[in-house]
Parts: structure tokens; C-alpha cells; sequence
């Protein structure tokens, strides 16, 4: 093997040159100087990123293993600008929460190799290597999960994490000996049309689903998510929501339309019907929330929902449609998260009725925070109502009218709990609002890059084009 064989792993190579020279740096500094260790840290995986949009060539490694292409690569760069915003957004927290406990370097450490291992997964083209892949991505958000060591509901959503992963990961394994016992090979490419539709291989299949079903927060293996999402620190609940789902959607989609397109007869039905329960249920247990840490949870569990719909189109069209999706509810989610956890590190406030008022305190951030609910309600022209217009588009496409209407009423009942935050927000007066507070320059740099790209996405973008260019590598 050599250097130029290497390059095709690129990102994978320089994120973990960029975790061991963190390692270093994190020795290095002591005291209050663990400040710069986040600043460094931010720095390189803000050079990281800008080195990643270069050219990158197509093949395979270790024969056939792993795989890159034009389209892993610019959903890994889609990826690497989600966990940069979050990145730019959470020091300001970390420096109030953790510095005194020289606790700030561990967090980009862990953060970095959860994503490195969302990358081997998005690249992976055996299941073996997926399954570690998996277990990669996993184990560090569960140490994130539990990394406020001083509160109880920190510790609880690590446990709860850990043991709701540990199951998941079992029944995946459990799934892929099925499959390599009903196809004879680990290898993706080696499978397509040799699985058949015996027993064992539908079970395989089942197994395999009901694994990455887990981290995409589906339901029914969706009920470790309010509970994680509200015990977390806000950063990880961000990077939960976002990038951990987006990367087991991706790989959900590629296996689905390309290893299992002989099943395609077993897997739409499912689809279809975990498609309008995740939507009805996440919606409906949205509307009772208070918490908007388990709001945004139950929110997530419905656009999960909305993503299943657009994937039952099963072609090009459909893989298009759920990457454009994904990658303006990064932005979205961001932004939402974003505004929650600067009021928490500030105030402390978390419920609904703590933002009453909060237009008249902190007008920017009430703005960010409507466009960024807007956008996930799929309000014109924010970013978010094209990528559900293309979800119904992909859905029509197959003749699912009914499904669509269906969506279009769980959005109407998503736009009813999405107004109660902007109705508390903009028309609510308080006695005690949430106090006027200036952000450091760090956190307005990352809110104002969410809000330009929730307009330009929005009212001009490229972005859909070039999505729906590359993505004819899968051949379907």
C-alpha cells in the first residue's frame, strides 16, 4: 500500500493526527492555561475542515473494506462543518463549566473520535468493519454523555446511554451472522442478489435495522433519547441529535438501497410504518414537553420519521432528497441547541416558560432561535421547508399520496409546539426574564453561520444540484 492509497483516507488520517497532537497539548497545559487547549483545538479542526473540500480521489482500501467517493466525502465535509459549529458553540460553555476542573481537552478528544468513527462507518463496505465502526462512534458519546461528573442527571443519561447501546449493539451483531450465514460474505458488494428470501436472511435484516434504528432514534427504539438528551450537557445533546443520526442514516440508506435491494419487498413496509409511528408519537410527545432539552428530543424522533418517508422512493432521487434533508437539519438543530445551551450556561432556565419575554432581553437570540424552529417546521423560505418539499417529492415520486398527507398533517401539529417557544419567546411578558447577557465572540461567530445558511440554503442553493450529482456512484 502505498502514500497515495493511504490519501484516500485523508479525513480519517488527519483527525487522528489532529486527536494525538490534542493529547500532547492537553499535557502540555495546566491550570488556567487549559483555556488555549480549546482554542487550539477549534483551530485545527477549523483548518481541518478547509483541508477537506480538497479534491479527493475514489477507490477502495483493504480490499474493499473501505470506499470513498465523491458523495462520502461531501457528506464527511457535511459532518465536519456540523461538529465545527458545535465545536465553536460549546466553548463558552466548557470554559464556565469545566475549566475548573481542568477538564477541557477531554471533551475535543472524545468529540473527535466519536466522529472518526462515524467516518469509518460512513465509509465502510463490510459489515464487520461497520459493526466496530459502530462501537467506535458509540463508546465516546457515552463518556460525553456522563462528562458533568458532578451532576446526578449527567451520570444517569452516561448509564442509560451505555446499557440502551450495549443492547442495540448486540442485536446488530446478532443480525450480521444471519446475514453472512444467508449470503456467505461480510462484503456489501458480495451480498447484492445473493441473500435470497429465506428466513434467516429477513431476520438478518430485521436485526441489522433495529440496531442502527437505535441511533437514529426511531420508534420504537426511541425511548433512551429523552432521557439522554436532557441529562447530557447541551453540546453532546447537540451532537447526538445531528451528527451521530445523520451518519447512521447515511449507512442505513446505502445498505438498505444497495446490499439489500433484493429485500426491497421486506424493508418499504417497514419503513412506511415506522415512518408514520415515529412521526405521530415524536409529535405528540412533543406537545407535552416543558423541557426543551426532551422538546428538541421528541423533535428529533419526528424528523427521523420525515427522513424514513423520503427514503422509500429507494433511488437516486431519494438518496439526494435525505442528504440535502440532513444536512439542513444540522444547521437547524444547531442553531436551536445552540440558543438553549448559551441560555442554560447563563441562567440556567430550560423550560418553556423561562423564555417569556425573552425577545425583549435578547432580541438576537430570540431570532435565532425562531428561525432555527422554523426551519425545522418547514417554514418558507428557511432552509428547512425545501428539505421536506423534497421529501414529499421523493415519496410522490413512488406513489405514496397517502404517506405524504400524512407528513402534512404531522407538520401542522410539529408548526403547533414549534409556535409555543416563539409565542413565549415574542408575544409573553415575565416578571423575571431571562437577564440580557453579550456572548463571546466564538458563539456569535457560530449562530451567525447557522442563520446565513438557513437563507442561502434556502432562497439559493447550489448545495441540491451538486448533492444530486454525486450521488450516481450508487447506481440504482
Amino acid at each position: 500500500m502505498d502514500l497515495n492509497s493511504l490519501m484516500l483516507m485523508r479525513h480519517e488520517l488527519i483527525l487522528t493526527l489532529l486527536i494525538l497532537i490534542l493529547l500532547i497539548v492537553d499535557i502540555v497545559f495546566t491550570g488556567e492555561n487549559k483555556k488555549k487547549v480549546s482554542y487550539i483545538a477549534v483551530a485545527l479542526f477549523a483548518l481541518y475542515t478547509l483541508i477537506s473540500f480538497l479534491p479527493l480521489k475514489e477507490g477502495t482500501l483493504f480490499g474493499g473494506m473501505f470506499e470513498t467517493n465523491k458523495m462520502i466525502s461531501s457528506f464527511k465535509n457535511i459532518l465536519n462543518i456540523g461538529v465545527l459549529l458545535i465545536s465553536l458553540l460549546s466553548i463558552n460553555w466548557l470554559h464556565n463549566k469545566t475549566l475548573k476542573h481542568q477538564k477541557v481537552g477531554e471533551f475535543f478528544i472524545l468529540l473527535f473520535a466519536s466522529l472518526l468513527g462515524m467516518f469509518f462507518l460512513i465509509s465502510s463496505r463490510n459489515f464487520l468493519m461497520l459493526y466496530v465502526s459502530l462501537e467506535l462512534s458509540t463508546l465516546p458519546v457515552t463518556a460525553l454523555a456522563a462528562y458533568d461528573i458532578y451532576s446526578r442527571k449527567s451520570s444517569e443519561a452516561g448509564i442509560k446511554l451505555i446499557l440502551s447501546a450495549a443492547i442495540s449493539s448486540g442485536i446488530f451483531l446478532f443480525g450480521i451472522s444471519f446475514i453472512y450465514a444467508a449470503g456467505g460474505s461480510l462484503y456489501f458488494h458480495d451480498l447484492v442478489g445473493s441473500i435470497g428470501h429465506s428466513y434467516l436472511s429477513i431476520a438478518g435484516l430485521i436485526m441489522f435495522f433495529a440496531g442502527l434504528a437505535f441511533k437514529i432514534s426511531l420508534v420504537p427504539f426511541h425511548f433512551w433519547t429523552a432521557d439522554v438528551y436532557e441529562g447530557a450537557p447541551t453540546p453532546v445533546s447537540n451532537y447526538l441529535s445531528v451528527i451521530s443520526k445523520s451518519a447512521a442514516v447515511f449507512i442505513l440508506m446505502i445498505t438498505l438501497f444497495v446490499t439489500f435491494r433484493e429485500l426491497i419487498d421486506i424493508w418499504t413496509p417497514i419503513l412506511y410504518g415506522l415512518s408514520i409511528l415515529t412521526m405521530f408519537i415524536g409529535n405528540f410527545f412533543a406537545l407535552r414537553q416543558q423541557n426543551l432539552k426532551r422538546f428538541l428530543a421528541f423533535s428529533s424522533v419526528a424528523q427521523a420519521g420525515f427522513v424514513m418517508m423520503g427514503m422509500l422512493a429507494a433511488n437516486q432521487l431519494a438518496v439526494a432528497t435525505v442528504i440535502y434533508f440532513m444536512a439542513i437539519y444540522i444547521f437547524s438543530n444547531i442553531g436551536a441547541f445552540g440558543v438553549i445551551q448559551v441560555v442554560e450556561t447563563k441562567s440556567g432556565k430550560l423550560n418553556i416558560d423561562d423564555y417569556n419575554g425573552f425577545y425583549r432581553t435578547n432580541p438576537n437570540l430570540a431570532l435565532v432561535l425562531m428561525l432555527s424552529l422554523f426551519s425545522l417546521a418547514g417554514i418558507p423560505p428557511i432552509a428547512g421547508f425545501f428539505g421536506k418539499f423534497f421529501l414529499y417529492t421523493s415519496a410522490a415520486s413512488k406513489g405514496y399520496y397517502l404517506l405524504v398527507f400524512i407528513a402534512v398533517v404531522n407538520v401542522t401539529i410539529s408548526l403547533y409546539y414549534y409556535l409555543l417557544v416563539v409565542r413565549a419567546a415574542f408575544l409573553r411578558t415575565s416578571d423575571n426574564p431571562i437577564p440580557y447577557f453579550k456572548n463571546d465572540a466564538l458563539t456569535r461567530i457560530g449562530l451567525i453561520i447557522v442563520v446565513v445558511s438557513l437563507f442561502l440554503i434556502g432562497l439559493y442553493s447550489p448545495l441540491y444540484d451538486y448533492i444530486n450529482s454525486v450521488v450516481n456512484v450508487l447506481n440504482i
